[in-house]
């Protein structure tokens, strides 16, 4: 349930609702907007006994039940959009849309910093390489390891890029936790609830992604695992569902922007690489995605052509550039900056 407090509601009295609150054993999640103040009651469903205690505290304005099944992920829960500090300056659901690109599996350091150095220059914030590659085919590159976070922190601190990169079990948590400013969630672990509740502990950003055949109600209970630990630091990614046509990889969902947006206070993101499996597709859906509200866009980028690593997907720097210049064009539509 949340809790409104009036426009001329004390610090006292919103001190005295939480203190209530939490007598009972439960958790709160406090959102001080312009006007007024929104307490979230966590760990409860919506019990009338509870709501008319709290009511009775005169400067309560209403008390009101979170219908959704994904609590702590519902814009009735919060219904201010998210801007999330990431590090080094960098945030994410705000005015800018934060632009993502790298490497889909850092190979070696030479081509990891001159990747990190062209990206920097052209206007990407975050960069992304995975140490840790999962696969859908047992005999293609994995990734280096643990070398390769060091490889990315090396870049990180040469260039200012925070970084990006994916986990695919429990055991490489604690080693990405140290390196990582952000911890991806692949499509193929979208409802392994265990590794999102050990991801979650890790208290870093998580950048989530939709499996590609999982329902958007699905999406945000997933995301619900990770918030329900601690953490409220979860991304939204989108990267496309499944579909009978073989023409494409899968479709990229671009409504699930607008609706994720009235339905979550989270941040969203678009892979459309992931999506289309073509770099031809990548640019026009990238400006799609900025068209219809994204907050952010994770681009597969890389300095040298025909490495094991990389998919049909990934553009080239002088295409990277480019699709940067169109992007800021698009994005004064939606009046952001990039």
């Amino acid at each position: 349930m949340i809790v409104i407090m009036k426009t001329t509601a004390s610090e006292k009295a919103i001190d005295e609702v939480v203190s209530r609150i939490v007598h009972l054993g439960l958790d709160t999640n406090i959102i001080k907007g312009a006007e007024r103040t929104i307490i979230g009651v966590i760990g409860t469903s919506f019990k009338a006994e509870l709501a008319e205690m709290l009511v009775s505290v005169a400067e309560v304005e209403s008390v009101i039940p979170v219908t959704k099944k994904y609590k702590l992920a519902s814009r009735e829960f919060n219904p201010l959009s998210i801007v999330m500090d990431l590090a080094n300056g960098v945030k994410i659901g705000g005015p800018e849309v934060l632009i993502i690109a790298g490497p889909g599996a850092v190979e070696n350091e030479a081509q990891l910093l001159d990747t990190a150095r062209l990206i920097q220059q052209a206007g990407g914030r975050v960069l992304k390489g995975d140490a840790f590659r999962p696969r859908s085919s047992p005999y293609a590159f994995r990734g280096p390891g643990e070398e390769a976070l060091k490889q990315l922190a090396k870049a990180r601190e040469m260039f200012g890029l925070p970084f990006l990169t994916e986990v695919g079990s429990a055991d490489e948590i604690e080693v990405t936790a140290r390196y990582a400013d952000i911890i991806q969630i692949g499509a193929h672990n979208m409802q392994n609830f265990n590794l999102l509740e050990e991801v979650g502990r890790a208290m870093k950003p998580v950048m989530l992604q939709r499996g590609t055949s999982a329902t958007v109600e699905e999406w945000l209970l997933s995301a619900e695992y990770i918030l329900n630990v601690g953490n409220k630091q979860v991304i939204l990614c989108e990267g496309g569902i499944r579909s009978f046509d073989p023409s494409t990889r899968a479709v990229l969902d671009l409504t699930v922007i607008p609706l994720v947006k009235k339905l979550s206070h989270l941040p969203i993101v678009v892979n459309p690489g992931q999506a289309s499996g073509k770099a031809f597709l990548v640019p026009p859906m990238a400006l799609a995605a900025v068209a219809a509200g994204a907050d952010g866009l994770l681009i597969e980028v890389h300095s040298q052509s025909n490495l094991s690593s990389e998919g049909p997907e990934s553009l080239d720097l002088l295409q990277f550039e480019q699709l940067i210049a169109q992007l800021k064009a698009v994005s004064q539509v939606r009046e952001r900056a990039i």
